[in-house]
């Protein structure tokens, strides 16, 4: 098949969207009307009807989707991507996210147990209608599988896998022979004062932990080290109506992750006698857990960084079989699953689990491993009985109130409500442990670094109608280092907020129409840190003169089209390899310790440090060689070849759908085109690049939004590509132009015109 000849296949694989369907399940008669932006609004006669409704849209639009996200968390997306997504399944089965979403869906109360059945009904009621298969499933010579209720929650999990603080312990402790006391250096910059949501403005330090701090930790790692060791962010913000033109609240903020097609989040209307709701939903889930508003109270979400999981170095015995204790042995428990591959025979995944949890990396048969204990896995999760009770909230303070039991992932929630009210709650389970644990593995058989029960809802931190009437969160400190439990020890640094809080302070930015000049700030912190190095360095070369003066010159704002900012970061990029070479970091790469999918490289994790310890003049980790020196080796490097184009082209991301490293020849079609991009991952428009891969944007807004609570006509909102995960449609990329641009379109309530699919009960 020929790209003409896919792409005629792929316009007859689109889902008709007009007229009745008749379907088993269905109670009474759902619509699904869809919008000028191609954008489902659902409305029916029952809660239980809209949930059903709402899985037989996201089906129509989104079923390969669909499907590779429950394949990803149940650990077969080999069986379609290949030998590439091997590591990421043999992880989802040592996670045993299967078995912990089973056992959660059978705790649930009625309300969501009944939500998840009837969403379930609604895919398979799709799948019984004879619509035309995606694409997708013609390249895979796939035919898709009937939905369970609990893979709702498998999905939903699967989503928020991991994220936080492992990665940064694993990074840690692989890179502790290699750097010794330099090891607590490793962190994300704080940018010199940290700047906590709580209480809003405030500033202070973090809690810089010695070695002698952690000497347990440290003693039992060092001792588990090979001999040879040598080794997003996400914004929102609230304004009060009485800083407002309007007197109304304005609720805003931009979703960042990998760009991941089809997008992460579909744009939904929900509608029905009980409760009437609109925002961002994912496909595979029912309901709006992030982004969305009932009409009465608005609510959306930042990553906390809340530190939910621990990583425990296990002794075992000779034979791998036990693991030490408190001075007795545990039994560990084995078992041996098979992931099928593309391509290939199928793979054998050993999966080894301790009294704490799986093993994720390392050798038992060697005498240790590290296992992992998360939130995520470890108890029964109530995370699915919030969902129903968000739609119908009537406030901020019962919005909170929905929230017990949240615990699949770690949010900083922030509302508004149409009495005025707004707030922020820590939405998270979080346990109750040392501190130490959030900087390194901890050892596994002493006892001394179990969980001692968790955080009550009651006590995270949370404010309602906080002063002076402007709160932001992206992904920085919630509280100080002085709180009386114990949080997370990483997070993002404080620039963006910090930044939002100054545009705030003009009044033009808090409304709806100003969300977007926010949303837009290029204005680099990092860049001035470097400008002001670089104007103390001695006499260059004449090129690297002449790159210096223009880098001096420069405004520091990350524009598409600045030359000085490609090569800014070109120049950062330089000097964060020579800090990985120097210090001899950079050759920790493919350490078992680093391994667990989608793994960790230490480029990226230098890149973020490297503000920190340019600032302070840290230079323990250079091997002798000065800060002055490394920066001026960079700048003659980047001098002798300078980037060849301004930032938005060197920036420009490739948006490379699932399918397309299998079958390249479908890329032309399924591949949809990138516009050149401003803004990096220290600015507000926090298009983000991963160092090992060089300028190209990685991550970004999957969307952006802006609530006008009371008004909600006029409220916007813009996704990264489209409504529409079908490459022959014309909502598959129809937003993309807009969301480069950082425009948002209206935010369509109630569409009297457009496609309609008429559900009708058997």
């Amino acid at each position: 098949m020929d790209a003409e000849e896919l792409r005629a296949a792929a316009r007859a694989a689109l889902p008709p969207l007009e007229g009745s369907v008749t379907v088993a399940g269905l109670h009474g008669p759902a619509t699904i009307r869809r919008d000028a932006d191609g954008v489902p609004h659902v409305r029916a006669g029952t809660a239980r009807d809209a949930f059903f409704a709402q899985g037989f849209a996201h089906a129509q639009d989104r079923l390969f989707q669909l499907e590779l996200n429950r394949r990803r968390a149940l650990g077969r997306s080999a069986e379609w991507l290949g030998p590439a997504a091997f590591a990421a399944d043999a992880l989802a089965r040592r996670l045993g996210i299967e078995a912990a979403s089973r056992r959660d869906a059978a705790a649930l109360d009625a309300p969501a147990r009944d939500m998840i059945a009837a969403y379930a009904a609604g895919v398979n009621a799709f799948l019984a209608s004879g619509a035309p298969l995606p694409i997708e499933y013609t390249l895979l010579g796939a035919t898709p599988e009937p939905w369970e209720g609990w893979q709702c929650i498998a999905v939903m999990r699967r989503l928020g896998l991991l994220m936080g603080s492992v990665w940064f312990k694993l990074w840690r402790a692989a890179a502790l022979p290699v750097a010794g006391e330099a090891t607590t250096s490793l962190r994300y910059d704080d940018g010199g004062a940290d700047a906590f949501i709580l209480p809003p403005g405030a500033e202070g330090e973090r809690w810089r932990a010695a070695l002698s701090d952690l000497a347990p930790a440290v003693a039992s790692l060092l001792e588990a080290a090979e001999a040879d060791a040598t080794g997003g962010g996400s914004n929102n913000w609230v304004v009060s109506g009485r800083l407002t033109d309007t007197g109304r609240p304005v609720l805003a903020g931009d979703p960042h992750r990998v760009f991941e097609l089809p997008n992460m989040y579909v744009q939904t209307g929900l509608s029905c006698p009980e409760f009437d709701v609109i925002g961002l939903t994912v496909p595979g889930v029912p309901g709006f857990p992030h982004f969305a508003h009932n009409g009465q109270v608005a609510w959306c979400v930042t990553h906390t960084f809340a530190d939910i999981h621990d990583l425990y170095l296990e002794r075992f015995d000779a034979e791998g079989a036990r693991t030490e204790f408190r001075g007795g042995w545990l039994p560990v428990r084995r078992r041996v699953e098979i992931v099928a591959v593309r391509g290939e025979a199928p793979r054998e995944v050993e999966i080894i689990e301790t009294h704490h949890g799986p093993v994720i990396c390392g050798e038992p048969s060697r005498g240790t491993a590290l296992a992992l204990k998360s939130v995520q896995f470890a108890e029964t999760d109530r995370s699915f009985d919030c969902l129903p009770r968000l739609l119908t909230a009537p406030s901020v303070a019962a919005l909170f109130e929905a929230t017990r039991g949240w615990g699949l992932i770690d949010h900083n929630l922030v509302a508004a409500d149409t009495a005025g009210g707004t707030g922020f709650l820590l939405r998270a389970r979080v346990p109750r442990r040392s501190r130490e644990n959030g900087w390194l593995p901890v050892p596994g058989w002493t006892g001394a670094h179990e969980w001692q029960g968790w955080i009550a809802h009651e006590e995270m931190p949370q404010v309602l109608d906080p002063a002076p009437g402007l709160l932001v969160t992206a992904n920085n400190r919630v509280v100080p280092d002085d709180h009386p439990d114990y949080l997370c020890t990483d997070c993002h640094p404080p620039y963006r907020a910090a930044r939002i809080q100054e545009l705030l302070q003009d009044p033009a930015r808090r409304s709806v129409e100003g969300a977007a000049g926010v949303h837009a700030d290029t204005l680099s912190p990092i860049a001035r840190l470097f400008q002001e190095r670089l104007a103390r360095l001695p006499t260059p070369s004449p090129a690297a003169a002449r790159l210096r003066e223009a880098l001096l010159a420069w405004d520091g704002r990350m524009e598409a089209g600045s030359e000085a900012a490609s090569a800014y970061i070109a120049l950062r990029l330089a000097l964060t390899r020579r800090l990985a070479e120097a210090s001899g970091l950079g050759g920790l790469a493919g350490h078992a310790w680093l391994s667990p999918a989608p793994g960790v490289a230490p480029l990226t994790q230098l890149w973020w440090c490297l503000p920190r310890l340019l600032r302070e003049d840290d230079a323990r980790l250079l091997g002798g060689l000065s800060w002055e020196a490394a920066l001026a080796e960079a700048l003659e490097q980047v001098a002798a070849a300078p980037p060849a184009a301004n930032w938005g082209e060197a920036h420009r991301p490739r948006f490379t759908h699932p399918l397309s490293p299998a079958f390249p020849w479908a890329a032309a079609v399924l591949d949809p085109p990138a516009q050149p991009l401003a803004g990096d991952g220290d600015t507000v428009q926090a298009n983000g690049l991963v160092a090992p891969l060089g300028p190209a944007a990685a991550y970004g807004a999957l969307a952006r939004y802006a609530f006008d609570v009371g008004d909600w006509e006029n409220s916007r909102w813009v996704v990264f590509l489209g409504a529409s995960g079908h490459p022959a449609s014309p909502h598959y990329a129809d937003q993309h132009a807009d969301w480069a641009a950082c425009r948002m379109r209206p935010m369509r309530r109630h569409p009297q015109a457009g496609p309609c699919t008429t559900l009708l009960p058997a």
